[in-house]
């Protein structure tokens, strides 16, 4: 077994951090986009 025991708290994240932060924007321009697609057909089609 591994000799090192686990420490709270120390484990580097900024791989996670970067990839969250990625995916948090990717998830808001869809939303947008999304948004704007809705409000477009609405005002060609209503």
């Amino acid at each position: 077994m591994a000799d090192s025991k686990h420490e709270h708290g120390k484990m580097d994240i900024s791989d996670q951090e970067r990839t969250f932060a990625g995916f948090m924007k990717l998830a808001t321009w869809t939303a947008i986009g999304v948004i704007v697609l809705l409000i477009f057909l609405y005002a060609i089609a209503g």
